[in-house]
């Protein structure tokens, strides 16, 4: 049932795709792919082990499989752990959700410098409510069925379990009131837990880049290899380097 709602979910962002087949076909071309020989290797970033967990966006579903985290990793020596599935919600007990794939990566005595989660574009499409930003710091108090109490939760497992900043980056959508609210319910949450929020969803002059050039998307949220080249990878590069 869960598979089926997925699958009808999917339906209007596949026939806009199939709309835009050719913008597509030009964004996802090998020239845009990551490259060993654009490798910076004085970076801040080299060598830092960093969890990415997510769902379409920080895959790469429009992509080949390919999202920023290859270019961080090929192109920056990041040494990224990606956890992520498309069509998978922050919220829900589902086996696929963001919660329940993050307990699954068991990391003994080792460092992690960093988690890296992507504001979901899904929890709104499979039901689940927003939810309240709880007064609790404790992690059985939070409500895992909303979006709001399975961040909270995450957040508080991530703290105890590596004690590593937390980055929620947000993702770009057209139109979409619902994940709006979401994303301006994420900053009380950083003030709250001290976590760091790469806001894309409201930056101007990427979304203006975004609107521009139709070869960078392949639909209202899900990027090409160029969209993840222009769009998401610098502001990713440049925030990263600075908190970490």
């Amino acid at each position: 049932m869960h598979k089926a709602k997925m699958i009808l979910n999917e339906v209007p962002t596949m026939l806009k795709s199939l709309k835009n087949i050719f913008n597509i076909i030009n964004g996802n071309k090998d020239y845009y792919n990551p490259k060993i020989d654009m490798k910076k290797e004085d970076d801040n970033l080299n060598g830092k082990k960093i969890i990415f967990l997510g769902s379409s966006i920080t895959y790469g579903a429009a992509s080949k499989g390919i999202s920023f985290v290859e270019y961080l990793t090929t192109e920056y020596e990041v040494k990224g752990i990606k956890e992520a599935k498309s069509g998978t919600t922050l919220a829900g007990k589902n086996v696929n959700s963001y919660l329940n794939r993050l307990r699954k990566l068991n990391f003994v005595n080792t460092k992690i410098d960093a988690v890296v989660i992507q504001l979901s574009t899904n929890d709104a499409r499979f039901g689940y409510e927003i939810g309240e930003m709880s007064q609790s710091f404790d992690l059985e108090s939070f409500d895992t069925e909303t979006t709001l109490g399975a961040i909270e939760y995450i957040i508080k497992y991530v703290h105890t379990k590596w004690h590593c900043p937390i980055i929620f980056y947000t993702c770009i959508r057209e139109n979409d009131l619902t994940y709006k609210q979401l994303v301006n319910h994420l900053y009380p949450l950083k003030t709250k837990w001290d976590i760091h929020i790469i806001d894309i969803f409201n930056n101007d002059e990427i979304n203006k880049l975004a609107e521009s050039d139709k070869e960078m998307m392949a639909d209202d949220s899900h990027p090409t290899k160029k969209g993840y080249r222009y769009l998401y990878t610098p502001i990713l590069v440049k925030q990263l380097d600075e908190i970490l």
